[in-house]
């Protein structure tokens, strides 16, 4: 009997353990297949019985059972699946670009919807990526109110948010950007992200202002590049070619692999063009690789690296006469020389996610980035080597605060890069015409450590379920030292030295509120700054300029933002002003050499405004229109150059105004096509306002046809028009150009004529 009741005993322990463990479910977590942002308030649908789960604030959620469950948040596309089995799911939505102000950004690090943002934030998704072709970065952030890219070439770039950036006269200044959380600016503030392969990014999120509370140095705003992620679940091929004007020749390869807690992506393209000018061949091969790791229910790993080698010819810019009966002329002296940069760059990160409790959480990223560049110019040859390390970290946290939420992050940004570069004598005129670039005598050789940290926090509170307020503070330090190792003469000084910023602390303020459910108002004030270049605290005598003040700002913006008309029509407006002060001026004191002198200050009043409308919304049939203005009234507050006074004059750089519209059609059988217009009104060239360039208009069409042939292999055609009317125009500026030797200066960079791309894509899934 004893036996008996031992034995029954057991066998009931037994099986409350088994139903205990039961009675724990299915758990598993949901996040945005592109960004990871988790995903709260999703609805988890069992198509068995329709009972129904939400996922938390962690986007995670616990099932009683196995079975198929169909997905849905406002925001993102539905999805259906099939859970077999108990272990951790992780599972990815995508994000629909229809609801664009319901999608989770996680710019500021801690996630939220778009409509509760405190700050002007775009954000591009594959939609408008793929309006155009697939060559070209500047179409698709010309799209984007507030934002500007002067483009003169495939590698010849400028960018602009709310006219920050436009007084630099080569590259892009004073704008911050990542790709993914790898800084890709330098540590003089310099940035570059047109060498990335446009397909392997699956949107941009794009912060306009000085967002400082989490970006130290941003003054304009920080572009997010957000990368293909690899896909769990999933195995998949894509291989494309492309062909266009201008001998443009285009292949990409993209393959996908994804277990349930794995997923690798890795896309390689070969791009070649001529290029409408003289001496504008192009050639670049990019390979990118994304991989993640969820390795339990909280710890995930993700490695991204990417590699890119460029080999492009500069034609530069040109007078106003070339450039008007001549605009595929190369300019004389870089023809001469043939010039070109041959550049080959990597940037390589692993990111380190950590839950310590439901409440707390931490994500930490290591990386490291080269940049090795030969550029043969006519007045001289630059050879430079780049080497980067640096780490990003902070903890997250979601707790209540008078049973309010109240969700915060802090942490910091480490970044140190070694840049050795040295140039040469370019004896191309000692040599027969043709011969191209040749290397002489050493002229220069210099070795640059430069060092930055910022430290960043920043809550967001519900003061009410509709009201949020956002506080964060930056403190930035930055350093540079340079060791001149070229031998000192009269004609060449020592210019070895150290400069240190003071340290600048930025703090930032933010307000939304619902009005309704679909409708917002925002507003914030929020201070930033720019970095000096140390070029630019080199004087002539070879000393250090330590009486040189970095540009300060603060910008002071309101917005709306939301859905009208059934949530048919979408609409963002924002009015801002960026006041600007120690205004850094790049003086020109030789072909290459320049000195900075702070100036004054400017005012930048805008209004940026985009709207959306979806007029048919079926299977059948899918109409959709855009329209996106941006109004820019930027003026010289106090700027004395010299003798000169440009106080009141219009900013350089910036044009008056950007009107952007288009329809996008798609059809259920598989047609598809778009068309856009784009007005630029007028630009300042010089600071004396006595010169402008030209308004112009261009329209581009693109159309194309998807196939399924059957379940597993699809096809994509596409034709599309750039430039459809053949409109003259200059495509970039270059501000304040002077003439030597009795030459006429070269402000112009020629855009290019009618010009069309035609290609294919194939996707099969295994």
């Amino acid at each position: 009997m004893a036996i008996k009741q031992s034995i029954l005993v057991s066998i009931i322990f037994l099986t409350g353990i088994i139903n205990g463990y039961g009675q724990q479910g299915i758990k598993g977590k949901i996040i945005d297949s592109e960004n990871r942002a988790v995903l709260a308030d999703v609805h988890i649908t069992n198509l068995e019985d329709n009972s129904v789960t939400i996922s938390n604030n962690l986007g995670e959620f616990t099932l009683s059972k196995t079975g198929k469950y169909l997905l849905t948040r406002v925001g993102y596309n539905e999805k259906e699946i099939e859970i077999s089995n108990s272990e951790y799911v992780i599972i990815q939505l995508t994000l629909k670009p229809s609801e664009l102000n319901e999608v989770i950004v996680s710019s500021n690090h801690i996630p939220k919807k778009l409509k509760k943002a405190v700050a002007t934030i775009s954000v591009l998704s594959g939609k408008e990526i793929e309006r155009g072709n697939n060559f070209n970065i500047a179409p698709v952030l010309n799209r984007v109110p507030g934002v500007y890219q002067h483009n003169g070439a495939l590698n010849t770039n400028r960018i602009t948010i709310r006219g920050i950036g436009a007084r630099n006269l080569f590259g892009t200044a004073n704008i911050r950007a990542y790709f993914q959380d790898i800084p890709l600016t330098t540590g003089n503030g310099e940035t570059t992200i047109e060498d990335f392969e446009l397909t392997s990014i699956a949107r941009f999120e794009i912060i306009k202002g000085a967002a400082s509370s989490i970006y130290g140095a941003g003054l304009g705003g920080t572009i997010h590049l957000i990368p293909q992620n690899a896909y769990l679940n999933q195995t998949d091929a894509t291989a494309e070619v492309s062909v266009g004007s201008f001998g443009l020749i285009k292949g990409i390869v993209n393959v996908n692999h994804g277990t349930a807690k794995n997923s690798f992506r890795a896309i390689y393209s070969n791009t070649h063009s001529d290029g409408f000018r003289d001496n504008n061949e192009y050639d670049r091969q990019t390979l990118t690789f994304t991989s993640n790791h969820f390795l339990g229910e909280n710890d995930e790993l993700s490695f991204l690296g990417s590699y890119v080698d460029l080999k492009a010819f500069i034609p530069s810019s040109l007078n106003e006469e070339t450039f008007r009966n001549n605009p595929t002329a190369a300019a004389f002296t870089w023809g001469q020389a043939q010039g070109f940069e041959d550049t080959q760059r990597g940037i390589f990160g692993l990111s380190w996610n950590h839950k310590y409790s439901d409440k707390v959480k931490q994500a930490t990223s290591i990386f490291t980035s080269f940049r090795k560049s030969y550029e043969p110019r006519p007045f001289n040859i630059l050879d430079e080597d780049l080497f980067a390390v640096g780490i990003r970290s902070r903890l997250l946290g979601n707790h209540k605060l008078f049973n309010k939420n109240l969700n915060w992050t802090l942490g910091g940004e480490f970044f140190r890069d070694r840049l050795e570069s040295g140039t040469f004598e370019n004896l191309y005129l000692d040599f027969p015409i043709g011969t191209g670039s040749v290397e002489g005598e050493r002229l220069s050789d210099f070795k640059e450590r430069r060092t930055y940290y910022n430290i960043f926090f920043e809550t967001n509170y519900d003061l009410t379920e509709k009201t949020a307020l956002s506080i964060g503070l930056n403190f930035n330090q930055t350093s540079y030292d340079l060791d001149d190792r070229f031998t000192a003469t009269a004609e060449n000084p020592d210019q070895s030295g150290s400069f240190d910023f003071d340290g600048i602390f930025s703090p930032k303020f933010g307000i939304s509120h619902l009005f309704t459910e679909n409708i917002s108002v925002y507003s914030s004030a929020s201070h930033g700054f720019s970095p000096i270049t140390l070029q630019e605290t080199l004087l002539p005598d070879g000393q250090i300029n330590t009486e040189l003040d970095p540009e300060t700002g603060w910008n002071f913006e309101i917005g709306t933002r939301g859905t009208l008309i059934k949530n048919r029509l979408q609409f963002n407006l924002a009015l801002f002003r960026l006041d600007i002060r120690n205004l850094l001026v790049s003086r020109r004191t030789a072909e290459d050499q320049f000195i900075g002198i702070n100036a004054g200050r400017t005012q930048h009043d805008g209004l940026e405004l985009a709207l959306e409308y979806q007029w048919i919304n079926s299977k059948p049939l899918n109409i959709s229109s855009y329209l996106n203005y941006t109004l820019n009234d930027f003026v010289f507050e106090e700027f004395i150059d010299g003798d000169n006074d440009f106080s009141g004059n219009d900013l350089t750089g910036v044009p008056s105004d950007v009107f952007n519209t288009g329809v996008d059609i798609n059809t259920g059988f598989g047609l598809y096509g778009n068309i856009n217009f784009q007005y630029v009104g007028s630009i300042p060239i010089t600071d004396s306002n006595s010169l402008f360039s030209d308004s112009y208009n261009l329209t581009n069409i693109k159309i194309g046809y998807r196939l399924s042939a059957g379940k597993k292999l699809k096809f994509n055609a596409f034709f599309g028009l750039d430039n459809v009317f053949d409109e003259e125009y200059a495509s970039q500026i270059l501000i304040n150009a002077r003439g030597f030797g009795g030459n006429a200066p070269r402000f112009f960079y020629p855009g290019n004529p009618i010009n069309y791309y035609t290609g294919i894509n194939a996707n099969y899934t295994f």
